[in-house]
């Protein structure tokens, strides 16, 4: 009869194949766009099939059903890279635009996040609660419940078709504020004590307290915000009229009508800031989720 030792060891050489198995086809969409972006646009029709037209009203595009995945291309070339960042002035445009409306959107909503947090945990009361409350029914929210809301106001103050109808409503997002009071509130109040005995007013124990204490859990809310925004799609189609101040995101679909090639280097220099991100800011990711700034629950 199999002892409790090796039905656990059985047990956890099944999950590890399966977490292993699931990790590999996570990362295999990433693989396969990264190996076809250095591929010939022979070598890519020869895999995918030619782009052809429906021939109908819409005249839309397709793929041959004759699909061959290949990872490793039988010759170099960085002749997409070149059209996409030199050649092409479009893909860079839209790049920048998706540059210009995420990363403002990530630091406000970020600090206005630090401040609001900091109040909701140094002084909770009834209506702090219930107004906290509401930020978690907003929170559950989805995007497009809340566009009507939105393309309604920008439309009254004169922002439609520019960038501020984007980025004002996300500035004041729920999201962040949430995640850092639930940090903030598990501060102990021994550290506010011993500061308000050295003399330190609300700024320093802002400064010198709660946002140290909380980095972790800040660079978290930063990395996600910032994800989160870079793949926004509904927000711009609704309230950017002008495809001219589209970002990346929303360009992405519409690029594999001509050349599948250009598609892949596109999606690769796409996928570079959120990668880059992410391998930089892991650790912080993982102690804002865990440790929750380093201080356990």
């Amino acid at each position: 009869m199999m002892t409790y030792r090796k039905k656990e060891k059985v047990l956890n050489i099944i999950i590890t194949v399966f977490v292993c198995f699931a990790a590999v086809m996570f990362i295999l969409p990433t693989v396969l766009t990264l190996a076809n972006s250095f591929m010939t646009s022979n070598e890519i029709s020869a895999n995918y099939g030619a782009m052809l037209d429906n021939m109908t009203e819409d005249k839309k595009t397709f793929i041959s059903k004759d699909v061959n995945l290949k990872f490793i291309p039988d010759k170099v070339t960085l002749s997409q890279y070149k059209s996409v960042l030199i050649t092409n002035s479009d893909y860079l445009m839209k790049f920048w635009n998706s540059v210009i409306l995420t990363v403002p959107i990530t630091i406000f909503q970020v600090a206005l996040a630090i401040i609001t947090s900091y109040g909701f945990a140094r002084y909770p009361n009834k209506i702090k609660s219930l107004i906290f409350f509401m930020y978690i029914i907003l929170m559950l929210m989805p995007y497009q419940v809340t566009l009507v809301p939105n393309f309604l106001v920008a439309d009254k103050l004169h922002l439609l078709d520019t960038r501020w109808s984007i980025i004002l409503p996300a500035v004041f997002s729920p999201f962040s504020v949430f995640l850092l009071t639930k940090v903030m509130k598990r501060i102990p109040v021994s550290y506010v004590e011993a500061a308000k005995l050295d003399g330190a007013g609300e700024i320093k124990i802002l400064t010198k307290i709660y946002i140290p204490l909380s980095k972790g859990a800040i660079a978290s809310v930063a990395m996600l915000v910032f994800i989160d925004y870079w793949n926004m799609v509904e927000q711009p189609l609704v309230l950017l009229r002008d495809a001219d101040l589209h970002p990346l995101s929303v360009f992405l679909s519409q690029i594999n009508k001509g050349d599948i090639g250009l598609a892949f280097a596109v999606g690769t220099v796409y996928m570079i800031p959120t990668i880059l991100m992410f391998l930089y800011g892991e650790d912080y990711l993982v102690e804002g989720i865990t440790y929750s700034g380093g201080i356990k629950g």
